[in-house]
């Protein structure tokens, strides 16, 4: 009877849910956050008489400190645990959202805006793999892609902040990012009674303390079931107990190794994919369509169907995942974002303009609930927050690149050429995932993760 096929073996219940919950919140908030911005801009360049060069940088510095804080978070999250991390992460976005708030001036409010996104980009990062590191093998695609979903909820409501706040309230642009931040205070308390995770406890020794979050655990699903808790079956595979210490050159050199360059490859390029494609629509479509005499996407209907169109989406990937198995589900909504990219570049009436748009949606979001789900699972436990946090960081790069290039593209592509550049990078995922990726539906952390060559090399790998 191992710790670890305790842990799997336990429906899930209040407890999990519970733990869900409190992931989810962080999520919100970040979601919240990213989205809000594009409702300050006007604001801001009224306020200091900005010029769109300026306002573009604020545009970017959400994405451009996410890419540094998911680095972050994944390396400190391998080595002083994933519980830690979530608390700092978040602490250190509330402040800066707090910051950027009452900033007196442009310059200080840009600083703020990057190191809010470090923040929000290292909760990001780490709350994935933390929670993916409780839930039983069978539920873990449902649990994590739903888990992600509650970004949407976050766009959703940032959209509402935008339309009732920012131009109704006083000072509403600075309103409205104390009310994102705000709220974290409430959940940084109630994430004080979060354990840590038992595997990332087991990889570094500590045994004692991962025996007692297993049977508090126990416990609970216990009462919460008010059933008998089911057998233990054996274990297939242990976590290595003997890990290196992670750094930015050991976590690189280990996953670019023969061992895991496939994997990580594979991750790198869904991540590169779908943010690149996500970031480059949402970016341009309003001024592209402007170009062609079409303000549709101006409206606070045209964002709030957007928005709305990504909560079936994140939900309907989370219950396919484990239907369809992790990489089959981000073929799937990474080829309906191609059709539906396709479809949008075809459409010049208003109506017709949104609905696509609302598909493109759809797809494009339930495609991120596949790859939060995916991205744990693929790496060891002493170094999935690193894997994790990496592959986050690499998409960001794409986000960071996809307004310009697509920019650039506009000027020689014109209007179908750049739905067609994109459709074509989404097409390059499917193939990826499809042919590259790994199954992982129904198999244990260990299973995945744990046999062979990735740990027996994993000390020489890092020296």
């Amino acid at each position: 009877m191992t710790l670890l096929a305790r842990l799997d073996r336990l429906p899930l219940s209040r407890p999990h849910y519970k733990l869900l919950l409190i992931g989810g919140l962080g999520y919100t908030f970040d979601g919240m956050d990213s989205a809000v911005v594009a409702f300050l801009l006007p604001s801001a360049k009224a306020a200091w008489g900005l010029d769109n060069g300026q306002l573009g940088l604020i545009g970017s510095a959400t994405p451009f400190g996410f890419l540094f804080g998911a680095i972050a978070a994944g390396l400190l999250g391998d080595r002083i645990g994933r519980k830690k991390v979530m608390m700092y992460a978040l602490a250190f976005y509330a402040v800066f959202s707090v910051l950027a708030a009452f900033s007196p001036n442009y310059e200080i409010f840009l600083g703020a805006r990057v190191l809010a996104g470090a923040g929000a980009g290292a909760e990001s990062a780490i709350i994935a793999p933390f929670l993916s590191e409780f839930v039983p093998a069978k539920r873990r695609g449902w649990f994590v892609g739903a888990l992600a979903g509650f970004f949407s909820f976050g766009f959703v409501m940032a959209a509402l902040i935008g339309r009732f706040v920012v131009p109704t309230v006083p000072e509403g642009w600075r309103v409205a990012q104390l009310i994102t931040a705000l709220p974290i205070v409430m959940l940084l308390w109630w994430r004080r009674s979060l354990p840590e995770s038992p595997r990332f406890l087991v990889a570094n020794g500590r045994h004692a303390e991962a025996e007692k979050i297993v049977a508090k655990l126990e416990r609970d699903v216990e009462k919460a079931t008010g059933q008998e808790l089911p057998a233990v079956a054996q274990a297939d595979a242990q976590p290595a107990t003997e890990t290196p210490k992670v750094n930015l050159f050991s976590a690189l050199k280990f996953l670019w190794s023969p061992a895991m360059a496939r994997r990580t490859a594979v991750i790198w390029t869904v991540w590169f994919v779908i943010t690149f494609s996500y970031y480059g629509f949402f970016s341009w479509i309003p001024t592209l369509l402007v170009e062609r005499g079409i303000t549709v996407t101006k409206s606070f209907e045209f964002s709030i169907i957007i928005y709305l169109a990504q909560i079936p989406g994140y939900f309907s990937a989370a219950w396919l995942s484990e239907r369809l198995d992790r990489k089959h589900t981000i073929a799937l909504y990474l080829a309906g974002s191609a059709v539906s990219a396709f479809w949008l570049s075809q459409m010049d009436a208003p109506w017709s303009i949104t609905l696509a748009g609302a598909v493109l949606s759809f797809f494009l979001n339930g495609t991120y609930a596949g790859v939060y789900s995916y991205t744990p699972e693929v790496f060891p436990t002493w170094i999935r927050a690193s894997g994790t946090g990496l592959s986050s960081a690499f998409g960001r790069v794409g986000s960071i690149l996809a307004p310009t290039i697509i920019g650039l593209s506009a000027a020689s592509l014109g209007f179908a050429g750049v739905f067609g550049l994109t459709t074509a990078v989404l097409a390059a995922g499917v193939v990826c995932v499809v042919v590259f990726g790994l199954s992982t539906a129904g198999r244990s952390l260990e299973e995945l993760t744990e046999h062979g060559k990735p740990v027996e090399t994993a000390k020489e790998m890092t020296k």
